[in-house]
C-alpha cells in the first residue's frame, strides 16, 4: 500500500479497506472521508487525490485526515487541505503531515503548484501554511489563498 512516513506519522490514502480502522477507533472528523470514498467508487483514479489518514506511529491512532480536493487540473494545480481532531492540535502534527503531502504532490509530474484556502481568523492553519513555506496570494472576503510551486 502507498504511504508517506514522517518521524512521528504514517499518512495513507483513504480507501474502503481502512474504514474498519475508522469504525474501530470511532473516528469522526466531518464528511470529507465519506464523500471521498463515494467518489472513489465512481472513479478509482482519485485514489491518491482525495483523503489521506494521518496516523500517529506511537500508538496507531488516527489523529486526522488531509489530502487533496481532486486530481490536478489542466494547469497542473491541486488544492490541499487538512483537519486534525482537536485533542491533537498544537503538537506540530498538522505541519508534519501537510509538509509530507505537499512534497509528495510536487514530486508528481502532473503537479506544478499546490494551493490552499483558509479562513482569515484561523491563526493555527495560517501558521501551518506559513511553516510549510506556502505564500499568501490573495484575500477575498474572509478567505485567504495560498500556493507553492
Amino acid at each position: 500500500m502507498k504511504k508517506l512516513e514522517t518521524d512521528r506519522l504514517e499518512i495513507i490514502p483513504c480507501t474502503a479497506k481502512v474504514t474498519q480502522l475508522l469504525q474501530t477507533q470511532q473516528y469522526d472528523n466531518g464528511p470529507e472521508i465519506a464523500h471521498h470514498l463515494q467518489e472513489l467508487r465512481k472513479d478509482p483514479s482519485l485514489f491518491t487525490w482525495g483523503s489521506w489518514l494521518i496516523i500517529r506511529k506511537s500508538d496507531g491512532q488516527v489523529i486526522g485526515d488531509a489530502g487533496f480536493k481532486g486530481k490536478p487540473d489542466d494547469q497542473k494545480q491541486v488544492e490541499i487541505g487538512y483537519g486534525l481532531l482537536e485533542r491533537y492540535w498544537n503538537n506540530g502534527y498538522a505541519t508534519e503531515a501537510m509538509n509530507a503531502l505537499m512534497q509528495w504532490a510536487l514530486a508528481q509530474e502532473e503537479v506544478e503548484k499546490v494551493h490552499a484556502e483558509t479562513d482569515r481568523d484561523n491563526q493555527a492553519s495560517i501558521r501551518v501554511l506559513e511553516k510549510i513555506k506556502m505564500k499568501r496570494t490573495k484575500e477575498i472576503g474572509s478567505s485567504m489563498y495560498w500556493e507553492i510551486q
